[in-house]
């Protein structure tokens, strides 16, 4: 079988070597693809948000499967853009997709059946929302400001003060020819949580839990980021996964149905631990990046068919989903300046050497046509993968093969796996 992955990041990178796997994949593209990615399979230069080249690529290239990766080629259209042309794809449709790419439509959609969020106000006056702001009480900081539609995890600002959240208002709305929406939304206490499922619009089936760190610096301070690193697994608790199940995954599948949109694909529920109810910060319409990278080395199934029985309306016919007992933890090397702006353009030493149980998924990274080196293309570079025995050792073996591997201005968080 031939099939077409659609991304470029370290997620498609994990995505790629996972399918490779499966007994029943022949052949891998990707597109765009990275240096990594070009190991596994062919890389395309098709953008991500090319819904209806893509579409016709596959047609043409006869492409048995294609899995889509980020948000931005959901938001384009590209499962609607191959659903029309009778193309399998992985992944939900435009409309379904709002979950993500809309933070008012999701907040709207989680009120309307009754999924535990916290309390939220959205606005797209930069007056209103200021009022707003105005007759918050001290005690009622911290309050999340959250920027509506596509941010690359960082359109969020968790203001301290009053100044802090009209200052991110002003930001968010105060261009009066970019028009936009925010969400102002009560600050929860709590462990975060990323919950993944998959759906075959009708069933959905929990996959293996993840906690991943969005801030650049230690301590969890500094900007917002796509996230710096992840672990895996994050508790073992059945009830607290047959809760997650009853009052998030499963009211989701059934109302995005009942609406019309069934949804298809990956549901990421980012949840707050809070001393009450697992409660919704936000959903994601695909695997999350870093969480991929270490959510899939712990997967013991054939993903293959595990996508191919979701296209299919046959999630319940699968046996139950087979995890390895090991932990992983994932660190990403990002590029000096990021996550505002990200310096690239530089060689990378120390891939080729190897450790036992770790393992390097790169994201952003080209291969250097005139000398052959492995460069630097964006703001998180690689995520290093280890995987042990327990938490602090998955931990110790990702450090251990990070240390090896340099570029000027690398910056990564040392903090990344630490388990209480």
């Amino acid at each position: 079988m031939k099939v077409l992955i659609i991304g470029q990041g370290g997620r498609e990178h994990a995505l790629a070597w996972k399918l490779a796997q499966s007994p029943e994949v022949r052949e891998i593209f990707i597109a765009p693809g990275n240096a990594g990615t070009a190991e596994l399979g062919m890389n395309i230069d098709l953008p991500v948000t090319a819904a209806a080249e893509l579409a016709a690529w596959a047609n043409d290239a006869a492409i048995d499967l294609t899995v889509v990766g980020p948000e931005a080629a959901l938001a384009a259209g590209v499962v609607d853009a191959f659903r029309a042309r009778g193309l399998r794809i992985f992944g939900p449709t435009r409309a379904a997709a709002r979950l993500e790419t809309s933070k008012v439509w999701a907040k709207d959609f989680m009120a309307r059946h009754h999924i535990p969020t916290a309390a939220h106000r959205a606005f797209a006056h930069t007056d209103e929302a200021c009022a707003s702001i105005h007759s918050l009480r001290p005690d009622e900081y911290p309050v999340v400001i959250k920027v509506d539609g596509l941010a690359s995890g960082k359109g969020v600002t968790i203001a301290e003060n009053a100044q802090s959240a009209l200052d991110a208002v002003q930001a968010a709305l105060g261009d009066p020819s970019r028009p936009a929406r925010i969400v102002v939304e009560q600050f929860l206490h709590g462990f975060e949580v990323s919950f993944l499922a998959i759906s075959d619009g009708r069933v959905a089936r929990p996959l293996a839990r993840a906690h991943d760190y969005k801030r650049a610096e230690e301590g969890d301070r500094g900007p917002m980021t796509g996230g710096m690193g992840a672990y895996s697994p994050v508790g073992s608790d059945d009830r607290l996964i047959g809760e997650v199940m009853a009052t998030v995954i499963e009211p989701a599948i059934r109302g995005m149905a009942a609406e019309g949109t069934p949804y298809e694909g990956i549901l990421y529920a980012g949840l707050i631990l809070t001393s009450e109810v697992p409660r919704v910060l936000e959903f994601n319409a695909r695997f999350g990046d870093p969480e991929t990278q270490v959510i899939l080395p712990r997967w013991s199934d054939d993903l293959y068919r595990v996508m191919v029985a979701a296209t299919e309306g046959k999630l319940a016919e699968l046996p139950p989903f087979r995890w390895d007992d090991a932990a992983a933890c994932g660190v990403v090397l990002a590029s000096a300046g990021y996550p505002s702006e990200p310096i690239t353009g530089l060689p990378i030493q120390g891939l080729d050497s190897r450790k036992a149980n770790a393992l390097i998924f790169h994201g952003g990274t080209r291969r250097e046509a005139r000398t052959n080196d492995v460069c630097t293309s964006g703001g998180r570079v690689l995520t290093v993968v280890g995987k042990g025995a327990t938490a602090e050792e998955a931990r110790t073996v990702a450090y251990a093969r990070a240390d090896r591997i340099h570029f000027e201005g690398r910056q990564r968080r040392n903090d990344i796996g630490i388990v209480d």
